[in-house]
């Protein structure tokens, strides 16, 4: 209790005030209530609940072969984990989370390779292609070559490659034994080999030999020709070859 007039203590049984004399007549003072306003907080997880950026880290773990994809699931795979930790291990996905961070590292270690691959497969294709035709170049000319010398020995043309191939025995006009077996199977380094008995405008026995790819723009991208005059023309197509102009 406090004297009304100065304020100073009174006790329960003082009918007087002793620093002012005042009577006591006071009544107790109350302090009022102070409300307090707790402040306001998100809502917990709820147990057994699955963390969401560990079912997208997971996702993106899964397309992890494309690069933003790599990134995505490397980010909200520890922002999951940390979330989890952060609060007590009540939600589920840590392992799904983990699942995506290491597909999401593997992802970004490997694009590195398919950049080099994007470039290396194109350049070892074109170099494949350009050994296939000089191959093809080469293969006519030793056709050309072992119908010379057919000619000169049997007085006629080989109208088949099994007839310029390797003899069993003794050689013959069926087996002359003037080119490789490979050659005589009619493929050979991606292009298969055509060998016919034509007659020329003049009437004179003749001979054409086409070399095609065996797979267009994979194995060889361009058509080689030639007949007896020895001459080699290459083409687009097989069926303008023969018209087509000589091989530079």
């Amino acid at each position: 209790m406090f004297c009304s007039s100065c304020g100073s203590p009174l006790d329960n049984a003082d009918k007087f005030c002793k620093q002012c004399g005042r009577p006591a007549d006071v009544s107790p003072t109350v302090t009022p209530a102070v409300s307090v306003v707790a402040p306001l907080q998100s809502p917990p997880p709820q147990p057994g609940t699955t963390n969401t950026f560990a079912i997208v880290s997971l996702i993106c773990g899964f397309l992890s072969l494309f690069f933003p994809a790599a990134v995505v699931a490397v980010v909200f795979g520890h922002l999951s984990r940390s979330q989890i930790r952060r609060q007590g291990n009540v939600q589920k996905g840590a392992g799904m989370a983990l699942a995506g961070l290491i597909m999401g590292y593997l992802g970004i270690c490997f694009i590195p390779f398919l950049i080099i691959a994007a470039i290396a497969i194109p350049n070892l294709l074109r170099a494949r292609i350009a050994a296939n035709e000089a191959s093809g170049v080469g293969s006519i000319r030793t056709i050309n070559t072992a119908e010379v010398t057919y000619q000169s020995e049997y007085k006629k043309f080989a109208c088949d490659l099994r007839s310029l191939g390797p003899a069993s025995g003794v050689r013959d006009e069926n087996q002359a034994g003037l080119i490789d077996s490979t050659l005589a199977s009619g493929q050979k380094s991606g292009y298969r080999y055509r060998l016919e008995c034509i007659n020329d405008e003049e009437g004179k026995p003749s001979y054409t030999i086409i070399a095609s790819p065996a797979a267009r723009n994979q194995t060889g991208s361009r058509t080689f020709c030639s007949d007896a005059t020895g001459v080699i023309r290459s083409s687009d197509s097989e069926e303008d070859c023969l018209t087509a102009a000589p091989l530079q």
